[in-house]
């Protein structure tokens, strides 16, 4: 027999990929059912508006048009768009606009025809009459007296205002030998994943069962939200997430649409398909960032920061969706990054403006924190004429520190900061590259060099951590059942949707149980087949979703040992899975075919006192804690000052997620983090004007970098295991997006750093940095 190798820790090619490259994935367009219908929603043009009339009848006369209604038609038959998180003033949100629209893009009428072609020309036979409003899309001009309120009940544009005080903070500022103060702008960004939202919905009258396909990261969420906002129970709710294409957190939500596609479902008793359009999904599909950050930080003389302040002004949108108010806090509490920062206090000002909802974003508050962590050390060591790597090692938590608490309450499960900043220093070849910074300037050459250490907070837990409201806490499930013939069958209550855990699951298993990677299938995201879990997002999947399939595996392990032991005479504590067997751990040549001890178990033939027939287990894993993984990328860039254009010389990231599961996975999600890092520090920006239209409303004008606009990575890893966890894993899936960001802004301005450039606001198109170096220019003229 060939001896079946060990899979974790090995390169091992993603199970998920042939179907995928092949064509071969199941999107939610590619659900086709008997009789489907197609719904389309008309969208407002106008970000704020009294809708006076909705006339559908020519909409409703036209051929092969089955329905055609408004949001009053909707009206109290459909619950509110949920917000879990707690907020002052969280207004009802319909699935259509009810009397006022309050945003462009808000869904205004849907039409349901027998098909696209049908349901669009419906679209445009509708009239709606609106009564204009002002607008305002800016957060600080929202605040302002006469503003437009958006939502009149609550008489202003505040949502709520959230103070964490400190007097150690103040008194901190009061005996620095220098105060640093900057503002900062993490600008509104589009998620734009390869595939927009879709849904389709079949309702079977015979069994009262709502079906709900949906590009979904948590289905199980989703069909308890889905259930209460259409009065449904949990058990006559189905909902199925199959391929996702892309979700970078847009797709952790509930939105208006999934709710309207299920209720015109059981209404019509006919399935109905809705799919985005990609101008919709740049109107309805949420966005992220979207910070003012006034900062202001207590120095000594030796660079030494002693204390953090900050004042953020917040981004909601017109209405609050899932998570809305609750991303912010993440930038407040994570704001002093991988830094001994004695004392921190913060204010965040969250504001509703005329656009569409910010919500989670690749990160999620995570990379507006770190950006304030390393432009304070930036600006720091400009200050103060010191080197940005020392000024940071002079504030890093040091490693004999953990588990270290920090200013915040959080405490960092375990790190190593100077390891990770000196393996990056010495990869890119710091020095070098200061020597040749200095060369080059004499020469007229614009040679800038850009540090980030990060650090981020994954595998949100305990379940306290999360709001009450969620129907859903910091857990995880797993199922794990061997088959009669051996092959194993996962079920994770996790839902990836290009996190790879098909293949990280897969491996786990079969090291565990000593078979091979291709006996195992991974089932995630029909909550008709697994049981209730959480969904992936915030990176933790393998973090909280992995140890609870251990738990399930040592079940199963233990039962098969209990029927081996009786069948070998030998203590189950004395056995070990390996080859397709069990064997003894001190003689391997002693042992039983994994085969027959499953054969015992489903056949029965001789009971075992203790043990049921059948190989099964369901574990639900409560994290104690967070994990905190960090790492340092280095940037080196060239700014051409004739044209502002920024060149890479070198990009390195070192990155420590804890035990590594998959390297090649590792390095796929870091890969496609920087790539969204960097697209936000140097091309990337929602743009509304001052009416509040969608300036940047399509991939014209919405600038995604293509390949060539993205340097080589040079990718470099640490290991420091988390105590956490069972596995010792941290999560990875935010990391590159957390660090590039500011990483590249500090090589940028770095590089401007003759021009007593000190800070410039994202995108730093080169436009922009041309504009800031010929006002320099002119400043000295």
């Amino acid at each position: 027999m060939a001896v079946i190798p060990k899979f974790v820790g090995e390169r091992i090619k993603r199970r998920e990929d042939p179907r995928l490259i092949t064509g071969q994935g199941i999107y939610v367009d590619d659900v086709r059912l008997p009789g489907m219908l197609t719904a389309l929603v008309l969208r407002s043009p106008h970000a704020h508006a009294k809708i006076k009339s909705v006339n559908l009848d020519a909409a409703r006369n036209l051929e092969g048009v089955t329905c055609a209604l408004s949001g009053a038609d909707l009206k109290d038959k459909i619950g509110s768009l949920p917000c879990v998180a707690p907020a002052e003033h969280v207004p009802f949100h319909p699935v259509l606009a009810i009397g006022k629209a309050r945003f462009v893009g808000e869904g205004v009428a849907v039409v349901v025809a027998n098909d696209a072609y049908l349901a669009q020309d419906a679209l445009d036979l509708i009239e709606v009459d609106y009564d204009p409003l002002g607008a305002v899309v800016d957060p600080e001009k929202a605040l302002e007296p006469g503003a437009p309120i958006i939502h009149e009940e609550f008489g202003s544009n505040s949502v709520t205002l959230a103070l964490v005080p400190n007097p150690a903070a103040d008194d901190a500022m009061k005996k620095a030998d220098k105060i640093v103060r900057f503002r900062i702008f993490n600008q509104r960004l589009a998620p734009t994943a390869m595939e927009p939202r879709g849904v389709v919905a079949q309702w079977n009258a015979g069994m009262q069962q709502l079906t709900v396909w949906s590009s979904t990261q948590i289905p199980h969420l989703l069909r308890s939200q889905l259930a209460e906002m259409l009065g449904l129970g949990e058990n006559k709710t189905r909902v199925i997430a199959p391929e996702v294409g892309g979700g970078f957190g847009a797709k952790l939500n509930v939105y208006a649409e999934e709710a309207l596609i299920g209720y015109l479902a059981m209404m019509l008793n006919r399935p109905v398909k809705w799919i985005e359009r990609r101008r919709e999904s740049f109107q309805a599909t949420t966005h992220g960032r979207d910070q003012i950050t006034y900062v202001e930080a207590a120095v000594m003389k030796d660079g030494t920061v002693t204390a953090l302040k900050a004042r953020f002004v917040c981004d909601m949108g017109a209405y609050l969706h899932l998570l809305t108010p609750a991303i912010p806090g993440f930038s407040g509490l994570m704001m002093t990054g991988c830094y001994r920062i004695p004392a921190m206090s913060f204010e965040q000002q969250m504001v509703f403006t005329n656009k569409m909802a910010t919500d989670a974003y690749r990160g999620a508050g995570r990379p507006e924190a770190c950006f304030i962590a390393e432009r304070t050390m930036e600006n720091v060591a400009d200050e103060l004429g010191l080197d940005p790597a020392e000024v940071r090692r002079r504030n890093f938590i040091p490693k004999e520190a953990f588990p270290a608490p920090i200013a915040s309450g959080l405490v960092y499960d375990s790190g190593d900061y100077h390891l990770a900043l000196d393996t990056a220093l010495a990869t890119v070849d710091y020095k070098k590259w200061r020597a040749e910074q200095v060369a080059a300037r004499k020469q007229g050459r614009l040679i800038g060099i850009g540090i980030a250490s990060y650090v981020e907070i994954c595998g949100i837990g305990p379940s306290a951590l999360l709001p009450p409201k969620l129907k859903g806490g910091g857990w995880e499930s797993a199922t794990v059942r061997v088959e009669p013939d051996s092959k194993v069958t996962v079920l994770t209550g996790i839902s990836p949707h290009g996190q790879g855990q098909e293949t990280t699951f897969a491996q786990l298993v079969a090291d565990a149980l000593g078979i091979d990677i291709d006996d195992i299938t991974v089932v995630h995201g029909d909550t008709a087949i697994v049981q209730y879990g959480i969904g992936t997002f915030g990176s933790r999947g393998t973090t909280v979703g992995g140890p609870a399939l251990m738990m399930a595996v040592g079940k199963v392990q233990q039962k098969m040992k209990k029927i081996a032991s009786t069948m070998m005479e030998t203590p189950p504590d004395q056995l070990v899975f390996q080859n397709r067997t069990i064997a003894l751990a001190t003689d391997a040549s002693k042992s039983i075919p994994l085969q027959r001890v499953v054969d015992a178990a489903y056949g029965y033939k001789q009971p075992i006192p203790g043990v049921e027939p059948g190989l099964d287990a369901t574990s639900f894993y409560e994290p104690s804690a967070c994990t905190f993984p960090f790492g340092t990328h280095v940037a080196v860039v060239e700014v051409d000052p004739d044209t502002g254009v920024v060149k890479f010389h070198r990009y390195v990231a070192v990155d420590d997620c804890g035990k590594i599961i998959s390297p090649l996975l590792v390095e796929g999600q870091v890969h496609g983090g920087i790539a969204q890092g960097i697209a936000q520090a140097l091309y990337e920006e929602v743009v509304y004007d001052e009416n509040g239209q969608l300036i940047t409303g399509s991939l014209m004008d919405y600038a995604v970098p293509k390949a060539n606009m993205l340097p080589r990575y040079e990718l470099e890893s640490t290991v420091t295991p988390s105590p956490v966890n069972s596995l010792g894993v941290k999560g990875v899936g935010e990391a590159g997006t957390i660090g590039s960001t500011p990483c590249v802004v500090n090589a940028v301005m770095d590089a401007l750093g003759p021009f007593g450039i000190k800070n410039l606001d994202m995108p730093l198109k080169p436009e922009r940095i041309w504009r800031a170096i010929q006002q320099a220019k002119a400043k000295k003229a």
